[in-house]
């Protein structure tokens, strides 16, 4: 089986297992992280075979639904991933990808207070670049609040303020409200983006979520 047919297959796989997955985290969030690597991917020296494997197989099993567990989605790709015959090499990359892809993993941090990088490649970079533009602009707004609907999170609560140091813990367990999620995640993205297509692209998008908040505010109080 040549890669394009093992892409393929993947494809097909990916959309089999996300068929009744929540709206921002379904085949079509990863068919569009998967569009924007491979754009991202034309400025950047990177394995595009790694980087087509790894964004559509970043979220087989996305730990937030699955009780917190990290360890399902790089178990699935792995497994799903030697029965297709990919060459081991290429399997590992793909699972440290998904290991290490998401905001949540950035917050880990050392006894001293350090970020913990436990790994990094520029297909990484590229996947990574791919999932964030999807959080932020106007797909990331209506991602953000279907996923607080789906946990029946409060849109906005002026007695909750933003908690700007999470941990890691922290973050996985929060419950406040979606907006809240703006300033805790969505609003940062913008300056740890890897590429400079990366950064191109969500320096529109974060304008335009700034936006829509100077707008929600307003009506929020009655101003417009």
């Amino acid at each position: 089986m040549n890669p394009q047919e093992q892409i393929h297959k993947t494809m097909a796989f990916v959309k089999d297992q996300l068929v009744d997955a929540e709206g921002g985290h379904d085949w079509f969030h990863i068919e569009r992280v998967y569009k924007n690597a491979l754009l991202i991917a034309k400025t950047e020296s990177v394995d595009l075979f790694i980087v087509s494997l790894g964004a559509l197989l970043h979220d087989i099993a996305d730990s937030k639904f699955h009780d917190g567990d990290e360890t399902i989605g790089p178990k699935i790709a792995r497994e799903f991933l030697f029965n297709l015959n990919v060459d081991s090499t290429v399997i590992e990359h793909v699972v440290q990808i998904i290991e290490n892809i998401s905001f949540k993993s950035s917050l880990a941090k050392d006894e001293d207070g350090n970020q913990v990088q436990k790994f990094k490649s520029p297909e990484l970079d590229v996947i990574q670049d791919a999932d964030r533009l999807d959080a932020i602009g106007a797909i990331g707004i209506a991602r953000c609040f279907n996923y607080g609907g789906f946990k029946n999170r409060q849109l906005h609560n002026p007695d909750i303020k933003p908690n700007l140091n999470m941990t890691k813990e922290v973050y996985k367990a929060s419950s406040s409200p979606t907006i809240n999620h703006f300033y805790e995640k969505l609003l940062l993205l913008k300056d740890r983006m890897n590429t400079k297509t990366g950064k191109r692209i969500a320096a529109d998008r974060h304008q335009y979520m700034l936006g829509f908040l100077d707008q929600f505010y307003k009506e929020w109080e009655g101003k417009a």
